[in-house]
């Protein structure tokens, strides 16, 4: 895609195409509701802020203020040059409970929020962007702890879940099912990805799609 953006502004075509990560990858995007899936996941690189405590919680939503932030600075400042849609939000989730994840305790739970970005985007941009924010007095509250990273989660199994947030758990469980019937081993964070906003979509319609690295 990179090259076709050039090709594209050396050819003097006013047209850049707009690259979409979700239907490049849409079998990463847009797995079944119905059953398990396997994928190989390739490197992804990602705007990210850790955090720890509740996603309901102040720390939680400044990391998303951070996040969209830099994603839009960074978007807008390779234009005309290069078009890409802003991903949806993703998420890391975990937690020092031994032996599992502790889903009750939500203010122990550790994340790294995330927004992916395409190969193109260099820590030239992203130390550009944050530049650019601060000079211009926005909110920007993360932006100490915001990095830009490269994910490989590799061989990973994963669903997609309708529905609120708060019954995840079946769906959880689908997978880990999925996992001891077919020997595999769970490797890595448990990862979601938003594909709705939960602003304009009604609870029971929310689509989140679930993944969990195995071997």
């Amino acid at each position: 895609m990179l090259v076709d953006n050039v090709a594209h502004r050396q050819s003097g075509e006013a047209h850049i195409p707009k690259l979409d990560l979700k239907k490049e990858h849409r079998h990463l995007f847009n797995p079944s509701a119905k059953q398990v899936v396997e994928v190989e996941v390739p490197s992804l690189k990602y705007l990210t802020v850790d955090g720890q405590g509740d996603p309901g919680g102040d720390e939680y939503m400044r990391a998303m203020t951070t996040l969209y932030s830099l994603a839009y600075t960074i978007k807008f400042a390779l234009k005309p040059d290069f078009d890409f849609v802003v991903g949806p939000l993703e998420g890391l989730w975990w937690d020092d409970t031994p032996g599992g994840f502790n889903v009750e305790n939500r203010s122990a739970w550790k994340w790294k929020s995330m927004i992916v970005q395409p190969d193109f985007v260099t820590e030239g941009h992203f130390a550009a962007a944050g530049t650019e924010l601060v000079s211009k007095g926005k909110d920007v509250p993360s932006l100490d702890s915001a990095q830009l990273e490269v994910l490989e989660e590799g061989r990973c199994v994963q669903i997609m879940h309708i529905g609120p947030y708060a019954d995840e758990e079946p769906t959880i469980q689908g997978l880990h099912d999925y996992m001891e019937e077919h020997g595999l081993t769970h490797r890595g964070r448990h990862h979601e990805i938003y594909l709705s906003d939960p602003r304009r979509t009604a609870p029971e319609k929310l689509r989140t799609v679930i993944r969990i690295p195995v071997s």
